[in-house]
């Protein structure tokens, strides 16, 4: 009985493995149609998939987007860095081309004026108490700055060195109220008209050019510019233009009213200019002592 059994069962496996090998000669067999098993399965099949196709999908876009903002993210915040870092360097470069172009025309200005020995300096301090009285430049007398020295912008002259510290120096403007900020000037013309700057009109904005002889004529318009004497200063360095010509409050000489070839407000570069024909040793010590206060 047990062999009995043991040969049914082998009967059994040899007539499935021929069953299967049957089927599946059956479906690899070309069909135009498949059977109704067959159709069941795969229907089945497909739509097992789709139920879990979905979600899967669904799962697998989420984490796909979430990589993809991510990546966006990281590139906005490069790219602002370096749309920053590009408005930075714009401002830098826009502001240098303005440097560059204020030295240019400075230089321009002194290129005629061979007996002087320019200096370019930056303006680094400027009180806004004192912000038409004076500035403060980065060339001291390290560099060969001495008190009295002329200096000027691309417009004209603005102002003289009052101290020279090692590093530094203050320039004290032509717009000062100090009364001892006395330019030596002189008016342009078929005749020099000769006279002083001293003093500022802040209503009028404009110099005050006194001391000009009653009998001169002077025209609006005409030139001012400084004469030189005293031989600190050089001559030549534009001051302005005559806006209007009054009698002073004697009536013994006139006064002009200037308006300043250069601003004193908005100042950034300037020139410091050295005489370099006439050195103080050929200036008598009384004169050079003038020159401070009557220049």
């Amino acid at each position: 009985m047990p062999q009995f059994f043991l040969n049914k069962r082998l009967i059994i496996l040899l007539v499935s493995l021929i069953f299967l090998v049957a089927l599946i000669g059956f479906s690899l067999k070309e069909r135009d149609e498949l059977t109704w098993p067959e159709q069941f399965i795969k229907d089945s099949t497909g739509f097992v998939q789709s139920i879990f196709y979905r979600p899967a999908h669904f799962v697998g876009g989420f984490f796909e987007n979430v990589d993809h903002l991510k990546n966006t993210y990281e590139e906005n915040k490069l790219l602002r860095a370096r749309l920053e870092e590009y408005a930075k360097l714009e401002t830098k470069v826009y502001k240098l081309e303005q440097e560059n172009e204020e030295i240019r025309e400075v230089i321009g200005e002194l290129d005629s004026l061979r007996d002087y020995e320019p200096q370019t300096a930056t303006v680094i301090g400027r009180n806004p108490d004192q912000w038409r009285e004076q500035i403060i430049v980065n060339k001291g007398k390290q560099d060969g700055v001495e008190k009295d020295m002329a200096v000027v912008t691309a417009g004209g002259l603005i102002g003289k060195v009052k101290h020279a510290n090692p590093f530094t120096s203050t320039v004290q403007l032509l717009s000062s109220l100090d009364p001892k900020n006395r330019i030596s000037a002189y008016i342009q013309g078929e005749e020099s008209i000769f006279g002083l700057i001293e003093g500022y009109d802040d209503e009028q904005g404009a110099l005050l050019l006194k001391r000009i002889p009653h009998q001169a004529e002077v025209q609006e318009g005409q030139t001012v510019l400084s004469s030189g004497l005293g031989g600190v200063f050089p001559e030549g360095l534009i001051i302005g233009e005559v806006m209007e010509v009054v009698p002073d409050e004697y009536g013994l000489t006139q006064m002009a009213y200037v308006k300043p070839a250069a601003s004193f407000y908005n100042i950034s570069q300037v020139m410091i200019v050295k005489r370099t024909l006439i050195s103080e040793e050929n200036v008598p010590e009384e004169e050079a002592s003038e020159e401070g206060d009557s220049e």
